[in-house]
């Protein structure tokens, strides 16, 4: 069967009243969990999957049931990120950037109506370029090496310093804060303990959960705090609507983060963090003519939601054509199909239909589910800000912390947590971006693995991080990127006193 018989096929499978009411609970239930911090869709499907298997569900059914959860906790979790400026989930992060700015501007139902949109871009966008091209880009995804992840995590990092502003010291000084909390615990190719300091519950390293919550939910409390005590801080309501022009602004921005989403999803192991940070730093420097983003500039939040919803439904392709998880959550999924005695690869397509064309032909319907579900409720998303203060940051502080412990069962990641946060508040009063630390904080481990697996291969030959085309070509934008900055006002001013000096 070619790929649109093939679909055609998915979606009788797919639109079945028994798969359409799994579709659809996946959707609401995973909207639900990603609006909770801590949560996450990794521990949802966990919990779900002996459900499935004890419930004797088909392996289809289960699928699209684990998948709606899994892309639905995109949709939610831009709630929290948004409105409290607390992200859920490593992707969210660069949404925080301009949407809690447009949130505190009183457009807290624009924002949500515009990253419910662009999510469904991005995901409907991917699902569509999945349907027709998934096995052979798969393969090609495969072919990245230790060194071409090198490369383009360097790559990563130099468009992350970029976002400073004006602060590159701050910026860099932020990055390298990142670096040095993912390299706590135990080090994963010595067994080494590192910056532990004896401490037993430091040898796991810090959470991501931990970290989050402890940069984005206490230290806002805090300034929030500060704020109410000098009179400063007054909730916002849901304010104006989206507009037809600024959807049509945004577009542009939409589909070259659907680009860079889908690319850097099919890639095992980068993931959805890494995709909305480029996609970010790329729209930045195409876009931000009038030093708009960060302020709450619409093309800001468009460009980060669209690529991680892109990136999380590229990161199927591998999976289903390879047998090789794009990430933690598909990882589960695999486990999945494996306990349902299924292999996934390039023959599941055709020796399994019903499940590889049966689960896209779902996420068409899901992601037209998840829009229809969550722009009605935007407006009532957004009157979370006219709650007042004294209740609403409690009872987010509250939910925070349950999320943590939740994530971590340990008192101890409590205590991290209220003292990262007062370090995170001593960084926002300095100056000191937050952002760049905790993609830093994300991207280490990913960089550090691959760093050690080029060196191995080649023996500890450091030639062997420029051995391929595609990395000299990561490698060669990653230095233009730090050196166009520089020597960009040096050549103009140069430039202005020759035409200044000709035209005496």
């Amino acid at each position: 069967m070619d790929a649109a018989s093939s679909l055609a096929f998915g979606f009788s499978v797919a639109f079945t009243p028994f798969n359409l009411s799994l579709a659809l609970a996946g959707a609401a239930l995973g909207t639900a969990i990603g609006a909770l911090p801590g949560i996450g869709p990794i521990n949802a499907i966990v919990l779900l999957l002996p459900l499935c298997f004890s419930l004797k569900l088909p392996p289809e059914s289960a699928l699209i049931l684990l998948a709606g959860i899994y892309y639905g906790s995109g949709y939610g979790g831009r709630i929290s990120s948004i409105l409290l400026n607390i992200p859920g989930d490593p992707g969210l992060v660069m949404t925080t950037l301009d949407g809690y700015p447009l949130a505190r501007q009183g457009r807290g139902a624009a924002a949500l109506a515009l990253s419910g949109i662009g999510s469904f871009v991005g995901g409907t966008l991917t699902v569509l370029l999945l349907t027709f091209l998934a096995v052979p880009i798969a393969r090609l995804a495969v072919a990245f090496g230790p060194a071409e992840y090198v490369s383009l995590m360097v790559l990563a990092f130099a468009l992350l310093s970029t976002m400073g502003q004006g602060r590159t010291a701050k910026t860099w000084a932020a990055i390298c804060l990142g670096l040095l909390g993912a390299m706590i615990g135990i080090d994963g190719g010595s067994g080494v303990e590192r910056f532990t300091f004896g401490s037993l519950e430091m040898l796991g390293g810090i959470d991501f959960t931990t970290l989050t919550i402890g940069l984005f939910a206490v230290s806002e409390i805090l300034v929030v705090a500060e704020g109410m005590r000098s009179g400063a801080v007054t909730n916002l309501g849901s304010g104006e609507r989206l507009k037809l022009s600024e959807l049509v602004s945004c577009l542009p921005a939409m589909f070259r983060a659907t680009g860079i989403g889908f690319f850097l999803g099919v890639l095992p192991g980068t993931g959805a963090a890494v995709a909305s940070a480029l996609a970010y730093t790329a729209e930045k420097r195409v876009s931000n003519r009038n030093n708009t983003f960060g302020k709450g500039d619409m093309r800001g939040l468009a460009a980060p939601e669209t690529a991680d919803n892109a990136a999380q439904t590229a990161s199927m392709v591998p999976m289903l054509a390879l047998g090789i998880p794009g990430s933690g959550t598909t990882a589960v999924m695999l486990g999945a199909l494996l306990m349902y005695s299924i292999t996934p690869g390039p023959l599941l397509f055709t020796q399994r239909p019903e499940i590889a064309w049966g689960l896209i032909a779902s996420m068409y319907i899901g992601n037209v589910m998840l829009l229809v579900l969550n722009l009605p409720l935007v407006g009532l998303f957004a009157r979370l800000l006219l709650v007042p203060n004294w209740i609403l940051f409690p009872g987010v502080l509250g939910l925070s912390f349950a999320g943590v412990y939740a994530a971590t069962n340990s008192m101890f990641e409590l205590l991290l947590t209220t003292g990262i946060g007062i370090a995170a508040y001593a960084m926002r009063k300095m100056g000191i971006p937050l952002i760049p630390m905790l993609i830093a904080f994300v991207l280490a481990r990913l960089l550090e693995d691959n760093i050690r697996r080029a060196l191995s291969i080649s023996d500890g030959d450091l030639m062997a991080l420029f051995s391929s085309p595609v990395a000299i070509l990561f490698w060669l934008l990653a230095a233009l990127t730090l050196l166009v900055p520089v020597l960009a006002p040096r050549f103009g001013r140069r430039i202005r006193a020759v035409s200044d000096s000709e035209g005496g």
